[in-house]
């Protein structure tokens, strides 16, 4: 596991989303997550759209079921799998700024609350289906963050998780030049591995349905961020402000690098929580619809 030079936490991760709020919509977008490009040929809005679908895909969501995002940024996600899927979901950010964002965007059957996943409040298995697109990286307790997802989960249950990994035995300049500056710039109190990840869903109850490695087609992700931020610097001063006080702009050089050296990875996992022992399979929404 890296784990940066500075130690982070929950209240360093909601701070550092509020206060780069602009910057993050300007440059990143309001679904905060790489794109996958699939052909090669989609525009940014359509490869990131094409990775929202992807976890769809895995998770085989149906209509009316209730889902969980993990770390939901401003909602596009929960909005678009809303739309799209039919499903109903509860988002969880730590951001007030994301949250606020998202009221002024609302959907039906989007529920965004500003609360700390380990802490969530939710009831036991009274969800369908769970994802985290490239938020577990800010969890403190990353194996309470499986924990969690599989405690809230019905029996039967699936979790997609997207997640930046670090190589399997990165070392040397790698982590001192690369992988740790991430974690300490980007707010990430840790930073796995495939196998460290597996692990951890493994002894939290999980089976580990597939993975994939997709880094090759979400890594142009940040050669657009940084033309975007340049763009931004130059033509606003507010970004421009921002940039000198709150972000390293050496965390885009280091991702593209990251990437092509592979020292950096990026990962989708497909989880599953098997049936209770002597329980019929059933999901969460099933269960809420039985008569009383």
């Amino acid at each position: 596991m890296i784990v940066p030079d500075i130690s982070q936490n929950a209240a360093a991760v909601a701070d550092h989303y509020d206060d780069l709020d602009p910057i993050y919509r300007r440059v990143w977008g309001e679904h905060v997550h790489h794109g996958l490009w699939v052909t090669g040929r989609e525009t940014p809005t359509e490869a990131v759209e094409a990775l929202v679908d992807t976890v769809g895909d895995r998770l085989r969501l149906r209509p009316g079921e209730a889902c969980v995002d993990i770390g939901c940024g401003y909602g596009s996600t929960a909005r678009l799998l809303a739309v799209t899927r039919g499903v109903r979901v509860t988002g969880f950010t730590l951001s007030a700024e994301q949250a606020r964002y998202a009221a002024e965007h609302p959907v039906p059957d989007v529920d965004i609350r500003v609360r700390d996943w380990l802490a969530n409040g939710m009831t036991d298995a009274s969800t369908d289906a769970a994802w985290a697109i490239e938020s577990s990286e800010h969890m403190v307790d990353k194996p309470g963050f499986f924990a969690e997802a599989h405690r809230v989960l019905a029996p039967g249950g699936r979790l997609v998780i997207c997640a930046w990994l670090a190589e399997t035995d990165a070392g040397g300049w790698k982590v001192r030049h690369l992988l740790e500056p991430i974690c300490r710039e980007g707010r990430l109190p840790s930073m796995g591995t495939r196998e460290e990840y597996e692990a951890m869903a493994v002894a939290a109850g999980f089976t580990v349905a597939g993975y994939e490695d997709v880094s090759r087609r979400v890594a142009r992700t940040w050669t657009i961020s940084a033309r975007r931020l340049v763009k931004a610097i130059l033509v606003d001063r507010e970004i421009r402000r921002l940039a000198r006080g709150g972000i390293s702009v050496l965390i885009l050089p280091r991702l593209i690098l990251a990437y092509r050296t592979g020292a950096m990875r990026y990962g989708i996992f497909t989880l599953s929580k098997g049936p209770e022992s002597g329980t019929p399979q059933e999901s969460a929404t099933s269960r809420q619809q039985e008569p009383a």
